[in-house]
């Protein structure tokens, strides 16, 4: 065999032994996926829930309870009688922020009830406290009426400086929105829809930088149409992606002008009017055909989207499959189907386009300026900025977002988006960048030396 010869059997041998080493082991894969439903079912009933009140004033003594309660708590009760805005002086109403839902749609679970949606707002509550130094309370309805819901929220305003609406089925979580937005004078904001919109847009912005294509050229898959990719189209829209380059899916197909059935939901028919302009018919394979971007949050998979689907997409696709608790297709499967970035709403993979990474921040933003509600323009801001903050950490396939543990992602997110509300003369409090840059800073970092404090001393136990 000639010296030519040998090194192209060797180099064949090479690429081959690379293509095993490669292919990802799934049985590990799926048992690692799995971990964490194995470890909640442990820890949850070790801790009986996740939230508690803690006190966040001074008690020397019992004396001090004449200055928290009566008869001096007296005097401050007067001056906001006199003075109706003094409550967020004297009282914790401007860091307080109730997550509401009737559970309906929880987590891609479906309709399982207000109880068993309780863990996930407590969940909820705790992320809003550890990322954003936010004092969040769960508040879970015994009602599906959305005019129930509605007449709820708004007798909880005067406790609360925002409400944080989840897990609410569609569509009427899109009149529940439209319609506290409209009668409140404190931000309210759906995360299933603001959220999701915001941190997906912020992705999408660098996952296309990576592969070198522009926004208003690409080709875009909306898998679903519920509340999450309606409001991530309408965001996504009013940041400069041309509507008719989005083709968009339901349950029955895609949306186009003959579908005759979703002409009685407003929001939806819309959609139709407005995308498609190919007027694609067909079901989520037809839509994903040569599509630039696929954004997937649908039924849990997987095998919701299959491989094949993923193959027929243009080259250097990307694929957000964000469906919880399992994404519509797995990674791995989609990365050996060709797709170029691959991302999901869970933490235990690469690219997590997750609500976590907005929600905190932004209502840091909005309560410590004393915003009166949360514009799109404002979702755009937080969006720029987390695509900002992974930018200046170096972008990769694996790296198209920030995680949760880059922590000054929040006090960056929560400055940009209450300079848009003081910009948009939407702040009850103006101040400068620096000014709302350090006051963010300073609550986040408080409120997780908190929770380090109290592991330490031993009032939080591990469960290990």
């Amino acid at each position: 065999m000639s010296h030519q010869a040998a090194q192209a059997d060797r180099s064949s041998e090479r690429k081959a032994d690379a293509q095993v080493a490669e292919k990802p082991n799934v049985e590990e894969l799926l048992a690692k996926a799995n971990k964490p439903n194995e470890d909640a079912m442990r820890l949850h009933p070790f801790y009986k829930g996740k939230l508690a009140v803690t006190p966040k004033c001074r008690i020397k003594d019992f004396t001090d309870f004449a200055i928290w309660y009566t008869p001096g708590v007296a005097a401050v009760c007067k001056d906001i009688a006199a003075n109706p805005e003094k409550v967020y002086e004297h009282t914790n109403k401007g860091n307080m922020v109730a997550v509401v839902t009737d559970g309906t749609r929880v987590l891609g679970l479906g309709d399982i009830g207000p109880e068993a949606g309780m863990p996930v707002m407590e969940g909820k509550a705790i992320l809003f406290k550890y990322l954003g130094g936010v004092d969040a309370f769960p508040i879970c309805l015994d009602t599906k009426d959305p005019d129930e819901i509605i007449q709820a929220v708004k007798w909880l305003q005067p406790s609360f400086g925002g409400i944080n609406l989840e897990d609410l089925s569609s569509p009427k979580c899109f009149y529940v929105l439209d319609e506290l937005r409209d009668q409140m004078d404190i931000p309210v904001w759906h995360d299933d829809q603001q959220g999701t919109a915001a941190v997906t847009l912020a992705g999408l912005v660098n996952a296309l930088k990576i592969v070198g294509k522009k926004m208003e050229d690409v080709k875009i898959a909306m898998i679903g149409a519920g509340a999450a990719n309606i409001a991530i189209s309408r965001v996504m829209i009013s940041a400069g992606y041309p509507p008719e380059n989005i083709t968009m899916v339901d349950i029955d197909g895609i949306l186009n002008r003959k579908r005759d059935d979703l002409r009685d939901s407003k929001v939806i028919w819309h959609m139709c009017e407005i995308t498609n302009k190919e007027g694609r018919e067909g079901g989520i394979a037809e839509a994903m055909e040569g599509a630039d971007v696929c954004i997937a949050l649908s039924a849990p998979g997987p095998g919701t989207i299959k491989p094949e689907w993923v193959a027929s997409m243009a080259k250097d696709a990307v694929l957000f499959t964000c469906a919880n608790p399992v994404p519509e297709i797995w990674p791995w499967e989609a990365k050996e189907a060709g797709a170029r970035i691959v991302a999901t709403g869970r933490s235990d993979f690469p690219n997590q386009v997750n609500n976590s990474l907005g929600f905190p921040g932004i209502f840091r933003g909005v309560l410590d300026v004393g915003a009166s509600t949360i514009t799109d323009e404002m979702s755009i801001a937080a969006a720029m900025e987390l695509a900002a903050c992974a930018e200046d950490r170096g972008l990769r396939d694996d790296y198209i977002i920030p995680t949760m543990d880059d922590w000054e992602v929040f006090p960056r997110e929560a400055t940009a988006v209450g300079m848009k509300a003081i910009e948009q003369g939407l702040a009850r409090f103006t101040m400068t960048k620096d000014e709302l840059y350090a006051k963010s800073t300073a609550i986040i970092k408080k409120a997780r030396e908190e929770t380090i404090c109290l592991m330490k001393n031993g009032l939080i136990e591990m469960g290990d």
